[in-house]
Parts: C-alpha cells; sequence; structure tokens
C-alpha cells in the first residue's frame, strides 16, 4: 500500500497521530528532499530508509517505487511541507499506481491553503486554489484571463523573490483588488499582511507566502444606466405588468419598489 501523507507546514506539533504511526510502520519513505525530512523524522524518532522523490526524477523514482509495493512492501510518500500532489510532487507515481491496480490511500494533514483562507480574512466559503502562477510571462496572462469574473477569492502559492512581480501582474490581469499575503504560517514570524494591487506588496518579501485575492464583484446591470422611467417602460415592454415591472426595476437598482411608484404616474 502506498501511503500519501500529509506533514507539518511549519510547526513540527502539526502532525496526526495516524501519521506518526504510519510513517512508523512504513517498510520506506518517499521524500521530496530526503535531508529536510530528517528533521521532522528524527523529532519521533522515525528511522526507516529513506529514497528520493521529486518533480526531476518522478517518473524513474514512481516505477522504483511501484516495484516495491509489487513485492508487497509499504511506502509512505511525503514532500517537504504539507499534502503530496498538492502544489508538490506525487502525481506521476499516482497515474502508475492507477495504471498498475495498486492500492493507495491518504493521510491527511495540514494544508497551507486552508490554513491561509482562516487568517486571511477574505472570503472562505467559495475559492478557488490556483497554485503556483506560469513562469512565462504569456503563459501567465493567459492562465489568469480564465479567471478573471470568478467571484470567488483566489488562492496563489507565491515564493519570496516572486512576490513583488505576481503581485504586478495580477494587477494588470484582474484589475484591483483587495489582496492579502499570508506567510510563515503556523511558524514563530506567522504574519498576514492586507494591500491593494495597485499599491505593489508594501513590504520586504521573506518567507513563502500564500497570496489570497479578492473575487471580480459582480458587474453593474446594464439596464441600470437608464432613466428610472426607462428602465420600468423596458420591463413593460416585454410584457410584464406595472407592479411586476417595479419589482425589477427595483432588484436591478437595489432600492425599495416605493422610491419608483412616482415613474409610473402620468405627468
Amino acid at each position: 500500500m502506498l501511503y500519501i501523507v500529509g506533514t507539518p507546514i511549519g510547526n513540527l506539533k502539526d502532525i496526526t497521530l495516524r501519521a506518526i504511526e504510519t510513517l512508523k510502520n512504513a517498510d520506506v519513505i518517499a521524500c521530496e528532499d530526503t535531508r529536510h525530512s530528517l528533521a521532522l523524522l528524527n523529532a519521533y524518532d522515525i528511522k526507516k530508509p529513506l529514497v528520493s522523490y521529486h518533480k526531476f526524477n518522478e517518473k524513474e523514482s514512481g516505477e522504483k517505487l511501484v516495484e516495491r509495493l509489487k513485492r508487497g512492501e509499504n511506502v509512505a510518500l511525503i514532500t517537504d511541507a504539507g499534502m503530496p500532489l498538492v502544489s508538490d510532487p506525487g502525481g506521476v507515481l499516482v497515474k502508475l499506481l492507477i495504471e498498475n491496480d495498486l492500492e493507495y490511500t491518504v493521510v491527511p494533514g495540514p494544508s497551507a491553503c486552508i490554513s491561509a483562507l482562516a487568517l486571511g480574512g477574505l472570503e472562505g466559503d467559495r475559492f478557488t486554489f490556483l497554485g503556483f502562477l506560469p513562469e512565462k510571462k504569456g503563459e501567465r496572462e493567459k492562465f489568469l484571463a480564465k479567471y478573471k469574473e470568478l467571484d470567488t477569492t483566489l488562492v496563489f502559492y507565491v515564493a519570496p523573490h516572486d512576490l513583488k512581480d505576481t503581485v504586478r501582474a495580477l494587477y494588470a490581469a484582474l484589475g484591483e483588488r483587495k489582496a492579502v499575503a499570508v506567510k510563515e504560517i503556523t511558524k514563530l514570524h506567522e504574519r498576514r499582511t492586507e494591500f491593494f494591487l495597485s499599491q505593489g506588496f508594501p513590504e520586504e518579501a521573506k518567507g513563502e507566502y500564500v497570496l489570497l485575492v479578492s473575487g471580480a464583484e459582480e458587474k453593474e446591470n446594464a439596464l441600470n444606466a437608464l432613466s428610472e422611467r426607462e428602465h420600468i417602460e423596458y420591463y413593460k415592454a416585454q410584457g410584464l405588468s406595472t407592479m411586476d415591472a417595479l419589482k425589477a426595476v427595483a432588484k436591478d437598482r437595489k432600492v425599495s419598489k416605493s422610491s419608483l411608484y412616482k415613474y409610473t404616474l402620468e405627468e
């Protein structure tokens, strides 16, 4: 069995009992960076063989892990922080398992995306996770154009050296939006910084960031450009009664129906 194990995103105490148990019972642990993972494993006295599994050797290392699984070994897959496969290596391996009809499961753990939404103060009921933006300008612009009209909070992962350029690119593609950058989640220097995209990121960028950007605002109803009387007559021309037309106009303009009644009186 392959176990996809979520690990702490900062504070080493943010690990589940099941994750510790799974790692201790695994025959081998596949790590994004074996040296980085040793700090976590040593903290919980987990002594297991480690193999390197990262984005540059996913297919080759994945095939070796598949052979181990076929021999009946239990393999735990972890990354440097958070959930494998979510903007981290693991997708190639899971596809190999599906192709070979091998079993796998998940041991849930912390998520930088969800944690940032909890800290950010923007809408968290509906959001769109977009991960890291494409590096090339043309690809980035094309990518962002697909999400410009979404009214959900947009969530990005951003490296510190890319943060200011990313904010400028988002402003160019999306226009003015409120943004919140959350860094060092669960760590000593955890910080939330709120700003508008037009301002640019207002601080020196240090640490790993999750960037939250507010969704697109609802576009003003084009009929509101008409005068109140013209607006009412428009709906009446569509076959609505005077009272139903008043209700429709009141809803469009976000005003009371009674405030519009005078526009139905004969001059």
